[in-house]
């Protein structure tokens, strides 16, 4: 019998491998916005800072010819606005009757200060570019649409990962600039403990690297890089889903040894420092009850950087009565810290949100 039924398997023709689809093309406009005399917080200033973005769709005006339906999405540490025309989020929600749907809104994809074709360290200042946070990166924005864009009023705004703490930074700073704000694997507490632990010795890790020479390297500092890129790995990592698609010994080491290197190819170090680093003022913890409009925070069970059993949203929520959060279920489809980008897993939360009276 066991040799009938391997003789019958072996006579079954082979089934082709689906051909994925390929990716869809997305309208994009891009370009710059110069804001002349921009001043730091810590009192450092540069003659021009230039902020870059992508756009999808076209602004519509009201009746007193402001536009009114202008959206927002914030990348994380190290990323772009490009990041948000993967199939994972674009093909969920830009679509005829998806939640961003571009027929009805204006998408505004910033690469904000430090990375992309914003300016940033890797421009020419190298260290001496000025020591950029959050609260920095949040005024470029403000500026970029008010100034730029001409933008007074955002129907959303929201943000994965820096982008979430951005969205919480926005809710305090600008309370009543944007209708609904939407934050994707993130904390409204200081970066401190373990978050704060790994940003440290991957910036350490740069640093004692004898290329770094303190920002003047004539080549890229590749043992500190890929020390750094290999916490980042890890911190970013999805357990269940990891353990499922490389199941053997072999294939988990050259999965791994192969991002790593190739995520190295794309690094400046000086860049890759000021990123990890803009984060370390950034504490909306005393001023949550300044969060006017209506939240809906999504955080996912499998995320290294945002740790399920810390007890921060039920107390948050009690000082934001207008924020709603869920927290997504850990699953061998769910990615980690990286869920906030596949959108099926919280589109549904999106719709309800702008489903909400303005």
């Amino acid at each position: 019998m066991i040799l009938y039924l391997a003789a019958l398997v072996a006579a079954q023709p082979v089934q082709a491998a689906p051909v994925p689809s390929p990716a869809k093309s997305w309208p994009t406009s891009e370009g710059d916005v110069v804001l002349k005399a921009f001043r730091f917080r810590s009192g450092e200033t540069l003659p021009e800072l230039r902020m870059h973005y992508t756009t999808l769709g076209k602004p519509h005006r009201n009746a007193a010819g402001q536009i009114d339906n202008a959206v927002m999405v914030l990348h994380g540490t190290g990323g772009t606005g490009q990041q948000f025309l993967r199939p994972q989020f674009a093909d969920e929600l830009y679509g005829p009757g998806q939640p961003l749907d571009i027929s009805r809104y204006w998408i505004i994809l910033p690469d904000n200060i430090g990375h992309g074709k914003s300016s940033k360290p890797s421009d020419g200042l190298r260290m001496k570019f000025p020591k950029y946070d959050y609260d920095d990166m949040v005024e470029a924005q403000h500026r970029m649409l008010t100034e730029g864009l001409g933008v007074q009023h955002m129907r959303l705004i929201m943000g994965t990962s820096m982008g979430c703490m951005h969205s919480f930074v926005w809710g305090e700073t600008y309370p009543n600039f944007a209708s609904a704000l939407m934050p994707l694997a993130c904390e409204p507490i200081e970066i401190a403990g373990l978050n704060r632990m790994w940003r440290q010795l991957a910036i350490d890790g740069i640093e004692a690297d004898p290329a770094w020479k303190r920002g003047n390297y004539t080549a890229q500092p590749v043992l500190g890089l890929r020390t750094a890129q290999s916490l980042l790995f890890v911190a970013g990592s999805a357990p269940l889903y990891y353990q499922s698609q490389f199941p053997t010994r072999a294939a988990a080491t050259a999965f791994a040894q192969e991002r790593v290197a190739s995520a190295i190819k794309e690094l400046d170090a000086n860049d890759t420092i000021y990123q990890l680093d803009s984060s370390r003022n950034y504490n909306p913890w005393p001023k949550l009850e300044a969060m006017k409009v209506p939240v809906t925070w999504i955080n996912s069970a499998d995320d290294f950087i945002n740790p399920r059993n810390l007890p921060v949203p039920e107390q948050a929520l009690k000082r934001m009565p207008t924020a709603k959060f869920r927290l997504i279920a850990e699953s061998a489809e769910t990615r980690g810290h990286g869920t906030h980008t596949w959108a099926k897993f919280w589109k549904a939360d999106l719709s309800e949100l702008l489903a909400q009276p303005q």
